[in-house]
């Protein structure tokens, strides 16, 4: 009687903080929600501020990313030709449900973009020269910058982890604003830098040799 007592009091788990939901399974997310996400992604997402909202979305809300994956993607997105948005909705996609992910995710993030533009256009061409219509594109372009210097703010704190890696991004920055070079070619360039700071050194080599020498040996007598 007391081992069963015992056992059924183990099994209930003790008392503690609730621990962060991982990454959702791509298998449990259908590709009519991925359509619906991007849809609203595309039509609340004003003023160039998309990856504020792609990842308040993808990472915050639904957890289909954590912050390094998103990082990650957002780079290969930003050194591919076309829009970061569309290339970002093409490999999240890709990555959740496969080729019908992908399509469905640009489709549902490129439709309300058409839809609105289309219209904005012809209101635009009426009434653009208005002072009211001009102080509200103003408006509208600062909230952008705001976004996208928050979700900067953001991501650095997560992954920049000391001072080399706030080097690389004032070289990136200098190469492209200051030098005037291709994003491509400075990201090449700055990504090349990197891999041989961070490249393994000879000291961690040996010392990973020691340890996996120390461990075949078992502990010492």
């Amino acid at each position: 009687m007391q081992r069963r007592a015992t056992n059924k009091v183990s099994a209930i788990p003790p008392p503690g903080p609730e621990l962060v939901q991982p990454p959702a399974r791509s298998g449990e997310i259908s590709v009519l929600k991925i359509f619906t996400t991007f849809l609203v992604i595309g039509a609340t997402s004003f003023g160039g501020g998309v990856v504020a909202y792609l990842r308040n979305s993808l990472v915050t809300k639904y957890q289909w990313l954590d912050d390094k994956t998103f990082v990650e993607l957002l780079s290969i997105s930003q050194t591919l030709p076309g829009l970061n948005a569309t290339n970002m909705a093409v490999l999240v996609g890709d990555r959740l449900r496969g080729t019908a992910g992908a399509l469905a995710a640009i489709c549902g993030i490129c439709l309300p973009g058409a839809v609105i533009m289309y219209g904005v256009a012809l209101a635009y061409h009426v009434r653009g020269d208005r002072p009211l219509s001009v102080a509200g594109l103003k408006g509208v372009a600062a909230a952008a910058v705001g976004l996208i210097l928050a979700t900067t703010i953001q991501l650095g704190r997560k992954s920049l982890s000391g001072l080399p890696d706030l080097v690389f991004v004032a070289l990136t920055v200098v190469g492209v604003n200051r030098l005037h070079q291709s994003v491509p070619r400075v990201l090449i360039v700055v990504g090349a830098l990197a891999i041989l700071w961070y490249r393994p050194r000879r000291q961690e080599k040996d010392k990973d040799k020691e340890d996996k020498k120390e461990e075949k040996e078992g502990p010492s007598p």
